[in-house]
């Protein structure tokens, strides 16, 4: 793919909405590091437009060499938070310390208000402490803060931009007609990206492997549903769809697998290894731990029908193919394997390095798009509406849904709470109005009224969010009708269960599982 948008990234969580912002405005985009991006430029390369991203270190603290960044004249440059100060530092404006920092949401004034049509204010979500207090000459300054602070910048005679805010963040206010007018306007680009350029990037990846064997680690989700479907569409026959049942999964999803092995092409083998998986997390209580010890097992469980499949058939797979995507990517490790700046927030299980001795190349066609993409490739090659608008669900399970031990008792708690939700976000028609649903078992115990005695039970935590990528999520809404409902099924169809909350967390401060 010929990208048109070179994202730079300095370390700023937000910098993959960045990608997905402009992928919505149809533009192609792919991030790299500083080195990444100078290497190619020193090769000779150059993109249509370059977007230099935020990130957690101070321009005093920084001594990179910009210089070739803005060697080309012409090259379209927009600057998003330290972007802005590392555009006003290299043209001999004044960045200063801050005093007084800005977080969150602030309303900003455009002082020319024929940039976009918006209101004179509105918010933006903003996040630096350092900030520029005198621009640069032949720039002027196109927003202030409400306290006054310079918000937004641009050349007078150079296609660059810098906004002190966040515009790829929902709670920006009019943030992607901002960009909008940057990459149409200022940069003069004209859309590329879109249904078919995404399929034929999968695709592309795809293609590789033709003529040889491909094992999927399949989980049924939106993800490895059409990582699979792509797949099989190109090398037929030669892919093993396999399916681990680690006995951390809920009724729907058992049922959803066996509806594909019904109504797709596909080769979905099951594997019964429950046993083997909870017999390794017994008394382990660590998140993380946990998420380690499934993602180890589920490679042991893996690597051993490896053999048992090559020696049956008598052939040698070459690839495990894997639903990753880029989110997953950004929150585990950075992405990019040379100068990544990207805090970890925690391991992923699809992310990570594959043990030598399985001797498969990693197969990742989704590598680099958003849960929206891909569901918008899955309804373009014929899958159903109600299998790429599934809900996500999370590789360890409820593994990382029980808080503390596993048990079987924990198992079946959430286990039963969870399909009760299921039912009845289906039964009030409100399973698409939000993006995830789920319940959580807490390991502690309230004391409750059953029947005419007393109880000292457990708690299931109620988690209901919208999102677009998983990056950024709010809590749902949702009516109290509904709500009184499952509470009431839970505690009285559950047992063990006395109590019913509900999480009214959004992302960040929290993540959206609760491990």
């Amino acid at each position: 793919m010929n990208t048109q948008i070179w994202i730079v990234d300095f370390g700023s969580q937000y910098t993959q909405l960045i990608a997905r912002k402009t992928r919505e405005l149809g533009y192609s985009s792919k991030i790299y590091t500083f080195d990444q991006a100078e290497k190619l430029i020193d090769e000779g390369h150059s993109p249509q437009s370059l977007v230099l991203s935020g990130g957690p270190q101070s321009i005093f603290e920084d001594d990179s060499d910009f210089s070739k960044f803005f060697r080309n004249e012409k090259l379209p440059i927009l600057g998003i938070c330290y972007g802005m100060q590392i555009i006003s530092n290299f043209f001999n404006g004044t960045v200063e310390k801050g005093v007084l920092g800005e977080y969150g949401k602030t309303k900003v004034s455009m002082l020319n208000n024929s940039i976009i049509d918006s209101p004179e204010k509105f918010n933006v979500w903003m996040s630096h402490f350092d900030h520029v207090t005198k621009v640069p000459e032949k720039f002027e300054i196109l927003i202030k803060s409400e306290h006054d602070l310079i918000a937004g910048i641009n050349s007078i005679d150079r296609p660059i931009w810098g906004l002190q805010f966040h515009p790829e963040v929902e709670h920006t206010e009019f943030g992607k007609e901002l960009l909008q007018r940057f990459f149409s306007d200022v940069a003069k680009m004209t859309p590329e990206w879109n249904e078919n350029t995404m399929l034929e990037e999968a695709t592309s990846i795809v293609k590789q492997s033709i003529g040889k064997y491909v094992l999927c680690a399949f989980s049924g989700g939106v993800d490895s549903l059409v990582a699979a479907s792509i797949a099989d569409k190109i090398i037929g026959d030669k892919l093993y769809c396999i399916f681990v049942d680690n006995g951390l999964l809920r009724p729907q999803d058992y049922n959803h697998i066996k509806v594909l092995q019904n109504e797709t092409k596909l080769n979905i083998e099951i594997i019964n290894a429950k046993d083997i998986f909870l017999n390794k997390l017994d008394g382990i209580d660590d998140p993380e731990e946990k998420r380690k010890i499934i993602g180890k097992t589920f490679i042991d469980v893996f690597e051993n029908k490896v053999h048992e499949l090559e020696d049956n058939n008598k052939i040698k797979f070459s690839y495990l193919l894997q639903g990753t995507l880029y989110p997953d990517v950004i929150e585990s490790i950075s992405p990019h394997k040379d100068g990544g700046k990207s805090v970890t927030i925690k391991s992923h299980h699809n992310v990570g390095g594959l043990p030598e001795n399985l001797k498969l190349e990693l197969l990742e066609p989704l590598r680099y798009f958003f849960k929206d993409e891909v569901r918008v490739i899955g309804e373009q090659i014929g899958l159903k509406y109600s299998w790429v608008h599934r809900h996500p669900f999370p590789g360890p399970g409820l593994g990382v849904r029980i808080l503390g031990s596993v048990t079987e008792l924990a198992i079946k708690c959430v286990g039963k709470s969870d399909q009760i939700l299921f039912e009845e976000l289906n039964n009030f028609h409100l399973y698409q109005s939000t993006w995830q649903a789920f319940t959580v078992f807490l390991p502690i115990k309230t004391v409750g009224v059953k029947g005419d005695g007393r109880a000292y039970e457990h708690v299931i935590c109620l988690r209901l969010v919208n999102s677009v990528d998983g990056m950024t999520a709010t809590w749902t809404d949702m009516p109290r009708e509904f709500l009184d409902k499952v509470s009431s099924r839970i505690t009285n169809e559950v047992e063990h269960i006395t109590r019913v909350v509900y999480d009214i967390t959004s992302k960040p401060p929290g993540t959206i599982e609760w491990e």
